[in-house]
C-alpha cells in the first residue's frame, strides 16, 4: 500500500485544482475525497478530471460534478491475492482501502503488487552437470543453456528469481562452465548480482553448497539450473521461514495413468480390478528452501546429493517441510522434456 496516503486525500468542499494536485503529489493515479468526518465519500482518477475540463468546468470549480461514488474498496486486513483478483476483474488501478467507519486507512496500486519486493535471499542454481541424457545436444552446449523458446533454460531461471525480487545468484558450474560464464558475467545486464561456484570435481546437487565461502545469515533457495517453471520461489521461502522447517522442498504433483488393468489379490484371490487406474505422487521439484543450519552440514569440496542431505537431517529428527508447486515446472532432463518444453506441450 502507498505510503503517501495523506497526498492522495481532498475535502468535499475542495476544487479541480485540488484534486489535480493531490493526484499530482500522490502519484497514485487516484484522489480520495472524504467529508468533514473523514469518511470516504468518492474518488477522482485523471480521467474523471479531464472529462470535466473538456465539458468546460473551470479549475476553480467544485470537484463534486467530477466525482465518482460508485467507487470500488475493500477492507483494511483483505489478502493481495484477492485484492489483485479484483484489479484484474474491474480493469482497475488502485483500490482504497477502508476502516470500519468507511475511513481512508490505505491505497492499493497495481504496479505496486506487479514490483516484486526485493528480498535479501541469496539463490544457488545448480548448472554443473554434463546433461548426459541429452547427448549429443550438450556436446558443446551445457545442459542449462539450452533453448527453450529462444533463450536459454538457466537465462529463464535467472530472470525469474530477479522477477521474484531475488538479485543476489550463486551459478555452480563444471562441464563447460565457460560457456555460462561467459554469457552472464556479472549479471548485471539481467538485473542480477551474479557469482560463480566453480567445482573442480562434480559436487552433486548440493555439495557446491560448501563452495559459498560466507555462511548464509537466512533462509537460501537452491534449484536445479534445468527447470523451465514459474515457481513461487518467493511463497516457498516464506512458507520455510514461517514453518520453523531446517529445509523445505518444493513438491509437484505427478499423475501417472498405467495402460493396463490392475489386478488387487490376497494370496491366489483377487479381491480387486481397476481399469487402467491415475497413480498420484508427490515428487520433488528439485527447488529447496535451506536454513542456515542445513547448509553448515556441507563439507567444503566434498561430493554430496541433496536427497542425502534431506536423508540426514530427517534421520536427525529435524523437520523438513514441504511446499506445492502450482504453476508451470518441467524438468528438462531428457529429449522427451525438453521438447515438451519447447513445443509448450
Amino acid at each position: 500500500m502507498t505510503d503517501r496516503l495523506d497526498a492522495c486525500i481532498v475535502a468535499e468542499t475542495g476544487t479541480i485544482r485540488d484534486a489535480m494536485q493531490a493526484l499530482d503529489a500522490g502519484a497514485g493515479q487516484i484522489a480520495l475525497v472524504v467529508d468533514d468526518g473523514g469518511r470516504l465519500v468518492g474518488v477522482v482518477t485523471d480521467g474523471d478530471l479531464r472529462r470535466a475540463l473538456l465539458a468546460g468546468a473551470p479549475m476553480d470549480s467544485s470537484v463534486w460534478p467530477a466525482l465518482n461514488r460508485r467507487f470500488v474498496s475493500v477492507q483494511a486486513g483483505e489478502g493481495r491475492a484477492d485484492v489483485l483478483e479484483l484489479m484484474k476483474a474491474r480493469r482497475i488501478d488502485a483500490i482504497p482501502v477502508l476502516d470500519g467507519d468507511q475511513m481512508p486507512v490505505g491505497l492499493h496500486l497495481l504496479h505496486a503488487f506487479l514490483e516484486p519486493a526485493e528480498r535479501t535471499n541469496r539463490a544457488v542454481v545448480m548448472a554443473g552437470g554434463q546433461g548426459a541424457r541429452l547427448w549429443p545436444l550438450t556436446e558443446t552446449v551445457p545442459k542449462p543453456m539450452l533453448r527453450v523458446a529462444g533463450r536459454p533454460i538457466l537465462e529463464r531461471i535467472v530472470l525469474h528469481l530477479v522477477g521474484s525480487g531475488i538479485s543476489r545468484i550463486s551459478i555452480s558450474v563444471n562441464y563447460l562452465g565457460h560457456v555460462i560464464e561467459e554469457y552472464f558475467e556479472d549479471g548485471s545486464r539481467f538485473g542480477a548480482r551474479i557469482e560463480y561456484l566453480r567445482e573442480e570435481q562434480p559436487l552433486g546437487t548440493a555439495g557446491a553448497l560448501g563452495l559459498l565461502g560466507e555462511s548464509p545469515t537466512e533462509a537460501l533457495l537452491l534449484m536445479n539450473g534445468d527447470l523451465v517453471t514459474n515457481a513461487d520461489v518467493g511463497g516457498l521461502l516464506d512458507a520455510h521461514v514461517a514453518s520453523g522447517a531446517v529445509a523445505t522442498i518444493g513438491v509437484r504433483r505427478y499423475l501417472h495413468a498405467v495402460p493396463f488393468g490392475c489386478v488387487e489379490r490376497d494370496g491366489d484371490h483377487v479381491v480387486r480390478l481397476e481399469e487402467k487406474p491415475v497413480v498420484e505422487r508427490e515428487v520433488n521439484s528439485g527447488i529447496y528452501a535451506l536454513a542456515p543450519a542445513a547448509i553448515a552440514r556441507v563439507e567444503p569440496g566434498v561430493a554430496l546429493s541433496m536427497p542425502d542431505l534431506i536423508g540426514t537431517l530427517l534421520t536427525d529428527g529435524l523437520v523438513v517441510g514441504a511446499f506445492e508447486i502450482e504453476d508451470d515446472w518441467i524438468d528438462v532432463g531428457q529429449r522427451e522434456q525438453l521438447d515438451r518444453a519447447r513445443t509448450g506441450g
